[in-house]
């Protein structure tokens, strides 16, 4: 019951967002031009578009196989795209993408993986995931000093907010994998303090959930230890995956038949998007990914910046919502019609 109401109100809160998100966008604008130039788009580069979408969510189901079959853990690769989809799915509809994981090793549980190997398999893939966010938005402040000045000076202060939240949530997560007994130590230092300020009353399943949560620490360090060449090739895998998702919009920009900006421009403008609302509390940063797009890529789009946007976020963003909702509804027919028989 609880999990049904709070899919409910998780879902109320995606549509208002999403309404709030369609009046800001579009109020005062000149629909009829926009229409116009959508009309003139060549739908044939959205085609690579959806494509690369795929390619995004297939790719964490490739890193999901290959880190089940380090623990000895045999599945179809078919089935690992159905978590894959469901991970996305609800990351997409659910504020800082807190609803992926748990539905994940929900489904990952059908398949009788252990709830602490599929924890620590996906803890390594929040980390992974972080980490290419952090090397990109470092990587931008540190040598692509002209590319600052030349496309983000309008929004440097959301950009610097992004990178440090994204290197504070890879620094934490590094410490507890690390260092857990120092991790765990501090912890309950902050959980007594915030008791004795009567913050927080005094219970001792809460401090349980903590050594467990610290459990789950430890057994990610052990692994990363004895895993060292698989973690190699999964920042690999991610690097590649994360950048097919920034290239849509590159295509949107082949669509448009735009000319004069680098593909590296282009898809490192929308890699500074992501850097950016990744930590924000929205379902899939909906609402700032909009108004980040157009002050952004202004220079880029020029006159059919609001549909350049259109097609950008709907191929990155609502694609993926709906290609992952249809295999997460797949998953379910699917391991309902499995227990049946």
């Amino acid at each position: 019951m609880k999990t049904k109401k709070k899919v409910f109100w998780n879902g109320i809160f995606v549509l208002s967002v999403f309404v709030l998100t369609i009046y800001g966008v579009f109020h005062g604008e000149d629909l009829e031009a926009m229409g116009e130039a959508i009309r003139k788009v060549d739908a044939r580069w959205m085609i690579p578009g959806v494509f690369l979408v795929v390619f995004f969510i297939g790719g964490e189901s490739i890193i999901l196989w290959y880190m089940l079959t380090s623990y000895g853990i045999r599945l179809r690769k078919r089935i690992c795209f159905l978590f894959s989809s469901v991970g996305f799915f609800f990351s997409c509809i659910t504020p800082s993408a807190t609803g992926g994981q748990p539905m994940q090793i929900y489904f990952m549980k059908k398949e009788k993986i252990p709830i602490p190997v599929a924890t620590v398999i996906l803890m390594v893939v929040t980390i992974t995931y972080k980490l290419v966010l952090v090397v990109i938005g470092l990587g931008v402040l540190i040598f692509g000093r002209g590319f600052l000045h030349r496309y983000l000076e309008e929004i440097l202060p959301v950009f610097y907010l992004g990178v440090l939240l994204n290197v504070f949530c890879v620094g934490l997560m590094t410490v507890l994998v690390f260092h857990p007994a120092l991790a765990e130590q501090i912890l309950k230092i902050g959980m007594k303090w915030l008791e004795r300020l009567h913050f927080l009353r005094h219970r001792e399943e809460r401090v349980k959930k903590l050594e467990d949560a610290m459990q789950v620490y430890r057994e990610t360090a052990g692994y990363l230890k004895e895993h060292k060449k698989v973690i190699v090739h999964v920042v690999l895998i991610t690097f590649v995956q994360r950048f097919a998702l920034f290239a849509v919009t590159w295509m949107v920009y082949l669509g448009f038949g735009m000319e004069g900006t680098p593909i590296w421009d282009v898809v490192l403008l929308q890699a500074v998007v992501s850097v950016s609302v990744d930590m924000l509390p929205l379902p899939g940063g909906m609402g700032i990914s909009e108004a980040l797009f157009l002050k952004i890529f202004a220079p880029v789009f020029r006159s059919v910046l609001l549909p350049a946007m259109v097609f950008s976020r709907g191929l990155g963003y609502y694609s993926q919502l709906l290609i992952s909702a249809f295999f997460t509804v797949a998953a379910q027919l699917y391991y309902s019609l499995r227990r049946q028989g």
